[in-house]
């Protein structure tokens, strides 16, 4: 019987390429957008008061909340790790290393797990959407057609932008975790190729054959005849 894991199980993903090439794409991709975000946050520590200025001089008002140093020091240290984590998975995909894949497959089940949250929250708080769209500020695009629109009609479109962000997501989670069993599966087959070409094989020395082991006793057991026919006389 062929469980659901094999079912699933596929060497492809989006636009028919192999899912070590999507893992590699994909950990570059996300590299080059935590890398973008840790220049920002770097820009930021290192000239605060131009950071603040274009914040609050920003079209989105003058009301926002702008980040301290302690703020921007933990968002840096999340950036380097997000782009230690993405590389990891890159050169793991790259060189068939399954263990390196396991951290950013762990990342993505974290992030997939908080919008799944989020997703409940506004199933079971539903007014959450409607205080979100309050704290905007005044000059938001569309700020007011928005909120004049049915709160149900706001739950809806936002469980259905959530509901495709989560299957892309859940679709993402597939490609790397068909790498990593790729991967890992590749790796047990080197091995065993391995072990069944370099098995030992029987040596003639050894273990000599049997004729020859005939040979060896016909003539202890005439030497012994010799010597008891020579004790006798």
């Amino acid at each position: 019987m062929i469980s659901p894991w094999d079912r699933w199980y596929s060497t492809s993903c989006c636009l028919c390429c192999h899912v070590r090439t999507g893992t590699i794409i994909l950990g570059i991709w996300y590299m080059l957008i935590n890398a973008v975000v840790l220049l920002i946050l770097l820009s930021a520590l290192n000239d605060p008061v131009q950071y603040r200025y274009h914040l609050t001089s920003s079209e989105l008002g003058t009301d926002i909340d702008v980040m301290d140093d302690a703020n921007i020091c933990i968002a840096t240290a999340i950036s380097l790790l997000m782009i230690l984590i993405c590389g990891m998975a890159t050169y793991g995909a790259y060189k068939q290393h399954a263990a390196w894949i396991i951290p950013f497959f762990c990342y993505q089940i974290f992030d997939f797990a908080l919008n799944t949250l989020v997703a409940i929250s506004v199933v079971v708080y539903p007014n959450t959407v409607q205080d979100y769209l309050q704290q905007l500020p005044g000059t938001f695009p569309y700020k007011e057609d928005i909120m004049s629109t049915n709160n149900m009609c706001l739950v809806f479109a936002v469980l259905l932008f959530i509901g495709c962000i989560l299957s892309f997501k859940a679709y993402l989670i597939g490609c790397v975790w068909n790498c990593y069993r790729y991967v890992s599966g590749r790796g047990t087959t080197e091995v065993l190729v391995y072990v069944t070409t370099n098995d030992t094989t029987v040596s003639p020395l050894s273990h000599p054959p049997v004729s020859h082991l005939k040979d060896t006793l016909t003539v202890l057991l005439l030497s012994e005849l010799h010597f008891i026919a020579f004790a006798q006389h």
